[in-house]
């Protein structure tokens, strides 16, 4: 896969991932039935001839486990997003499996937030990213900070294949891969923990997109407790998430409140979008939620 991935960006590939919603209206309509291109296989999941890869990029594809026969045409089982130069494995459309491995606008949105804090804050000597699902965070930190000792946690088997495969195709092979629930296992303290959780209920139990808790709060409120734990004197937990907000209050930032005020840390939160997923809203827990809004927060240890 990792020299599919290369193949891909040395040819001109880019492809921004959108919403599932998006994906879906795009794929139906007229004349998208088809992929044409590598772009149509790689990015919108779309099945295709074999004529519609170059026979050399076909065969790379095929031995990398990547493709698979559907109805006399051929899907690929991986969709390759672009971000900032490099690109990233994950999940074929629609993701359904328990295990499917996300990327989307929450991953670029997360990708802005970090570049403008790496841009600014000294090197880590040790960051971790919790929950790394594509790589996406740790490798942005390697590259930033080729001195930084740098590890990638997921609770995915899957996630950790491909973000292996995903900072291989980086240039950035140091990166220590941890398969564990938040820092269980790993020893020591963080200059730096990053973290990207999924924050939404899901009946299903998807990995990539079960945040826990009654409205989707709980894994974040777990990296919080974590970081709490581990961060290093003068360390930093950069945490993005989403809150289901209900008549004009935050309860995840409540909650957050409760943890840290009075303790020795320093945080401030902010909102980077006020209302995404509107979908999720027609029902189940957040249907009691007026927006689900997307919020940046920074805790630092005194």
């Amino acid at each position: 896969m990792r020299q599919v991935g290369i193949t891909l960006l040395r040819s001109g590939y880019r492809f921004v991932c959108p919403t599932p919603e998006t994906q879906r209206r795009v794929n139906a309509r007229p004349g998208n039935g088809w992929a044409a291109n590598p772009v149509d296989i790689f990015g919108w999941s779309r099945p295709f001839r074999r004529d519609a890869l170059p026979a050399p990029l076909f065969m790379q594809a095929m031995e990398a486990g990547m493709l698979v026969a559907d109805n006399g045409a051929w899907r690929s089982r991986f969709r390759f997003s672009t971000l900032g130069g490099n690109g990233f494995f994950h999940s074929a459309f629609p993701t359904v499996a328990a295990d499917a491995v996300f990327f989307g606008p929450d991953s670029y949105r997360f990708g802005a937030v970090l570049a403008a804090h790496l841009r600014t804050a000294p090197p880590p000597v040790r960051a971790v990213d919790i929950g790394c699902g594509t790589g996406l965070g740790a490798i942005m930190v390697a590259q930033a900070s080729p001195g930084t000792e740098v590890v990638m946690v997921d609770i995915n088997p899957e996630a950790l294949r491909l973000a292996r495969i995903n900072a291989r195709i980086a240039g950035v092979d140091g990166i220590m891969a941890w398969q564990g629930d938040l820092l269980s296992g790993l020893s020591g303290e963080f200059d730096l923990i990053i973290s990207n959780p999924p924050y939404l209920p899901d009946p299903g139990c998807r990995l990539y997109r079960n945040g826990g808790g009654r409205l989707g709060e709980g894994l974040s409120l777990a990296v919080v407790r974590t970081a709490m734990e581990r961060l290093a004197p003068g360390g930093t937990l950069l945490l993005y998430t989403g809150s289901a907000i209900i008549d004009g209050d935050n309860p995840f930032l409540r909650d957050v409140a409760a943890l840290l005020d009075g303790r020795d840390f320093t945080w401030e939160a902010s909102e980077l979008d006020p209302d995404v997923f509107g979908e999720e809203l027609e029902g189940g827990p957040l249907s009691v939620a007026e927006r689900i809004a997307v919020i940046c927060l920074t805790v630092t240890r005194r």
